[in-house]
């Protein structure tokens, strides 16, 4: 049986909700602890997460409030690796596919996800990079899916990775939020999930209604989050 576990989350950090969709997938029994990425305590780093991000473990040790972190738990950190951790404690999850092919497939998605997607879309987001780019990552993940369902078929470890950036894609360009100019952010939504990009588009919809992912994405908190952080962006 799993030991203790305490996640040290955000609801702001897509990274963050790759560890609660799988803990939601697993059905595990943790406590949460919410950390300020822009107020983070400061027993947080010496204690929990030396590089001082989210999200972390503490796995086992006593039972000690989560502002008060036992030296005697396990600190594990950095998401994908968590994912798997989650995995690997609940088997019966059934996140991390049993066949090998599978397996190979679900991470050599992930691989795409984390060196193509993510760059792309915040260089766009940040840096006003150009959208081609962008699309051209899209284009490379949607050349992996299969004609439908999730990305190998079973919900899986390929899924919770992508999940929380496509979402918050969706939030940021919809209310268009970005260094790129104002007013391109629906368009670009619109193009991202429609026409040559169908299949996108009806994956994100399957994504957006699994349970793991409505029950750990606060889409007014992001929302608001959001405005308050990047509202000013273009300014800058």
């Amino acid at each position: 049986m799993p030991e203790r576990i305490t996640l040290y989350s955000a609801k702001i950090c897509p990274f963050a909700q790759r560890v609660e969709i799988a803990l939601a997938e697993a059905k595990a029994q943790f406590t949460r602890y919410e950390i300020d990425l822009q107020n983070k305590p400061e027993w947080y780093a010496p204690k929990v997460n030396p590089a001082s991000k989210v999200p972390a473990i503490a796995y086992g040790g006593p039972d000690v409030p989560p502002d008060q972190p036992s030296p005697e738990s396990v600190k594990l950190a950095e998401s994908l690796v968590l994912v798997e951790f989650v995995a690997d404690l609940f088997p019966e999850s059934g996140i991390l596919p049993s066949d090998p092919v599978t397996r190979a497939k679900a991470r050599f998605f992930i691989e795409g996800v984390s060196s193509k997607l993510i760059p792309a879309w915040y260089a766009y987001f940040l840096r006003n990079a150009p959208v081609e780019d962008f699309y051209s990552a899209l284009e490379y993940i949607q050349s992996l899916l299969p004609s439908d369902g999730f990305a190998v078929g079973q919900f899986s470890i390929a899924d919770i990775a992508i999940a929380p950036f496509i979402a918050r894609t969706r939030v940021s360009l919809l209310n268009e939020l970005g260094k790129y100019p104002e007013g391109n952010g629906k368009k670009v939504w619109e193009t991202a999930t429609t026409g040559k990009f169908a299949r996108i588009g009806k994956y994100a919809e399957d994504l957006f209604a699994r349970d793991s992912f409505k029950s750990t994405f606060d889409e007014a908190y992001v929302t608001q989050a959001f405005k308050q952080r990047f509202a000013n962006l273009r300014n800058q």
